[in-house]
C-alpha cells in the first residue's frame, strides 16, 4: 500500500495545478497555430508552457492587489499597512519569524512591526494576505459584533485536523454549535463548584512538594501542575484518573541523585500520554506558523501520526467502555444536547448519551482536555513564578487567604468569590501571560475595520483573508493599560486604574476569548486555580526560584537583559505552542508554613 504523506500530497496537487494549465495552454496554442497554418517553434511552445503558470499567478496577484484597492475605495476605506520584506514573497520575514518563534520572547518581531506600522499590519507571506491585529476594536468585531463573518476556516481546519479533528476548537457552523451544545450543560455552577475532586489531587501534590523540599532538591512546579491538572481533568471529564502524580517527579538536571524506580505501568502510560499530547500540539502549532506551505515540512510523513498513536491508545479504551456501558444500560428517553447532566455523571457519560460515534467523542474530549488541562497548568505555573518574583504580593495574598479561609479549612465557592486580591493576582497573571496569546480567524465576506488613527480611512479586509490577532500584545499596550503596562501589579484590577482602563473598554482584557465562542470553562478554570493557590499558600509561606536547578533551556538568553520591558527582567523562558508554557519548566524551592 502506498502511503501518501502531507508533503507528497501537496507536491502532487501542486504539480497538477501547474501541469494541467500549462498543457492546456500548449494544446490551445498549437491548435490555434495549426488553424492559421503557422508553425510555432518548439522552443517557443516549451518556453510559453513553462512560463504560463508563473505569469498567470503573477497576473492574479497584481490583479487582486488592484481589485482590493478598487473595492476599498468603493467602501471609503484603505488597504492595511503592508510589511515589505527583502526577498520574494516575504520569505525573509517568514524565516525571521520562525527563528524568533523558536529562540525569542513571545511576540518578538511582531512587537517591532506594530511599533512601526501601528496595531494592524498585513504580513503578506508568500503573496497571501495575513492581516495581523492587536486592536481591541478589531478583535471585538472578530469575536463578537461581526462574529458570523469570521470562521476558523478550511486552512486552519486542515492544519489542525490530525490532532483536534472536528472538535469544538476546530470547527465552524453547525458542527461547532453541535459540539458546544454537547458540553455546555457540564459547566453549570453546581459542577464547577464541587471541590472534593480538586482537594484529593491537591493533597497529593502538596505531599509531593513537602517530600521534595525535605530531600533538599528543587521541584519543577510546571511539571507538578501539569500532572495535577491532568489527573483532575481526566477524572472530571472521563471518570478515569490517569494517576500521573504517582509517576515520580523529575529531579534537577545537575543532581547526582538517582531515585529508585517507582513508576507503575499505569503511571508510565500517563507520562507517555502527556508527552505525546504535548508533541502533537507542538507539531500542529508549527504548521500554522509555516502557512500554506507547511506540508513541505512533512514530506516523509505526518509528524502527528506517532504521538497520536499513543494518545489514541489511551483514549480509545475509555471511549469504547463508555459506549459499551451505554449500550448495556436500559433504554431511556432521548437525551437532548442541552439537557441537565445528572449528578455523578462524567462528561464522557453525557457525550455518549448524545452520540455513539467514537470519532466525535474523541475529537470533543481531546479539545476539552487541552482547555481543561494545559491552560490551567500553565497559568498556575506563571502565578507561582510571579509570587516568587514578587514576595510582597505573596505575603499580601497569603494574608487574605488566612483571613478568609484560615490555615487548614477547605475553601468553598463563596470563599473564592469573596477573595478580591486572589482574583486580581490571577487576572494580572493572565494579562501578562494570556494562555492563548495568539489566535486566528478567516473573513468570509469583505468588510472594513475602524482605523486605529481616527484621522485616516477605515481598513479594508478582503473576503477569505486570514486575520490573526494577539491578546498577548494587546494586554501589554501602554495606550490601553497605562505606562506601567508591562509591570506585574495585581492592584490594577482593584484601584482607580480598573475604571480608567478596563471598565471603559472591557475588550482590552480577553484571557478566555469573548462573544459566542467565549470559553465555557472560564469559571471552572478560575475555581480550580483559586482552589489550588489557596491550598498551596495555606501550607507554604515562601517561594524562591531555583535557577541553579533549572536545565539550560529554561534560562533566558543573556542578551534579553539589554531589551526593553518585561523581556529584560524575565527569569523564566516563556514559549508558545497552542498555549503558553515555561520552557524547561519552573524550578523552585519552598518553605513550609509554621502552622503545618
Amino acid at each position: 500500500m502506498v502511503v501518501v504523506t502531507p508533503g507528497v500530497d501537496f507536491i502532487a496537487l501542486s504539480l497538477v495545478k501547474i501541469t494541467v494549465p500549462s498543457a492546456l495552454f500548449a494544446f490551445s496554442l498549437r491548435a490555434l497555430s495549426n488553424s492559421y497554418n503557422y508553425h510555432v517553434p518548439t522552443w517557443a511552445l516549451v518556453s510559453g508552457s513553462v512560463l504560463f503558470v508563473p505569469l498567470l499567478s503573477m497576473a492574479r496577484i497584481i490583479y487582486k492587489r488592484f481589485d482590493d484597492k478598487r473595492q476599498a475605495a468603493a467602501l471609503g476605506a484603505r488597504l492595511a499597512p503592508t510589511i515589505d520584506g527583502k526577498s520574494i514573497g516575504n520569505l525573509d520575514i517568514l524565516s525571521t519569524m520562525r527563528r524568533l518563534w523558536d529562540t525569542g520572547y513571545p511576540a518578538d518581531g511582531l512587537t517591532e512591526v506594530f511599533s512601526d506600522k501601528g496595531p494592524v499590519a498585513n504580513m503578506r507571506i508568500l503573496w497571501s494576505d495575513m492581516i495581523f491585529t492587536s486592536s481591541p476594536e478589531h478583535i471585538k468585531a472578530i469575536l463578537a459584533t461581526d462574529f458570523h463573518n469570521y470562521v476558523k476556516g478550511k486552512r486552519f481546519h486542515n492544519n489542525m485536523f490530525s490532532v483536534l479533528g472536528s472538535g469544538v476548537f476546530n470547527s465552524d457552523g453547525d458542527m461547532w454549535k453541535f459540539h458546544r451544545s454537547m458540553t455546555r450543560p457540564f459547566f453549570t455552577r453546581d459542577r464547577i463548584s464541587d471541590f472534593e475532586l480538586f482537594d484529593r489531587h491537591a493533597d497529593t501534590a502538596m505531599t509531593l512538594i513537602k517530600e521534595r523540599m525535605r530531600s533538599g532538591h528543587a521541584i519543577d512546579f510546571q511539571d507538578l501542575m501539569s500532572r495535577f491538572t491532568l489527573d483532575s481533568a481526566s477524572e472530571f471529564l472521563f471518570g478515569h484518573c490517569v494517576h500521573s502524580l504517582t509517576a515520580g517527579l523529575p529531579y534537577p538536571h545537575n543532581s547526582s541523585y538517582v531515585p529508585p524506580e517507582s513508576k507503575t505501568p499505569q503511571s508510565n502510560r500517563a507520562d507517555d500520554f502527556a508527552r505525546a499530547f504535548l508533541e502533537a500540539q507542538e507539531i500542529i502549532s508549527s504548521r500554522e506558523r509555516y502557512g500554506w506551505i507547511w506540508p513541505l515540512t512533512e514530506i516523509l510523513g505526518d509528524k502527528t501520526k506517532e504521538p497520536m498513536k499513543v494518545v489514541n491508545a489511551y483514549l480509545d479504551p475509555i471511549i469504547q467502555e463508555a459506549i459499551a456501558k451505554k449500550d448495556a444500560a436500559p433504554k431511556s428517553e432521548e437525551v437532548k444536547a442541552e439537557s441537565h447532566v445528572e449528578d455523578g455523571k462524567t462528561l464522557m457519560d453525557h457525550l455518549v448519551s448524545l452520540t455513539s460515534d467514537p470519532v466525535i467523542l474523541k475529537d470533543e474530549t481531546l479539545n476539552i482536555m487541552i482547555a481543561g488541562r494545559d491552560t490551567t497548568a500553565a497559568t498556575l505555573t506563571f502565578i507561582i513564578y510571579f509570587l516568587a518574583m514578587y514576595p510582597a504580593v505573596l505575603v499580601r495574598l497569603r494574608e487574605e487567604i488566612l483571613a478568609k479561609v484560615g490555615p487548614t479549612r477547605r475553601p468553598d465557592y463563596d470563599d473564592i468569590k469573596d477573595m478580591k486580591y486572589l482574583r486580581a493576582v490571577i487576572n494580572e497573571t493572565l494579562r501578562l501571560f494570556p494562555i492563548v496569546p495568539f489566535n486566528t480567524r478567516e473573513s468570509i465576506n469583505a468588510t472594513t475595520w475602524a482605523s486605529p488613527d481616527p484621522t485616516q480611512k477605515p481598513i479594508y479586509i478582503p473576503a477569505g483573508t486570514k486575520v490573526p490577532y494577539s491578546v498577548f500584545l494587546m494586554h501589554r499596550r501602554k495606550d490601553l493599560w497605562g505606562p506601567d503596562a508591562e509591570e506585574f501589579d495585581p492592584d490594577r484590577f482593584i484601584d482607580d486604574r480598573l475604571k480608567k482602563y478596563l471598565v471603559k473598554n472591557s475588550f482590552i482584557f480577553l484571557p478566555f476569548n469573548a462573544g459566542p465562542r467565549i470559553c465555557l470553562g472560564q469559571q471552572f478554570a478560575y475555581n480550580e486555580m483559586s482552589f489550588m493557590v489557596i491550598r498551596f499558600l495555606q501550607q507554604f509561606s515562601s517561594i524562591s526560584l531555583a535557577e541553579d536547578a533549572a536545565p539550560p533551556e529554561a534560562i533566558p538568553p543573556a542578551d534579553w537583559a539589554t531589551s526593553e520591558g518585561r523581556k529584560a527582567i524575565e527569569r523564566v523562558y516563556p514559549k508558545v505552542h497552542l498555549t503558553m508554557y515555561a520552557n524547561g519548566g519552573l524550578w523552585v524551592n519552598m518553605k513550609e508554613a509554621d502552622n503545618n
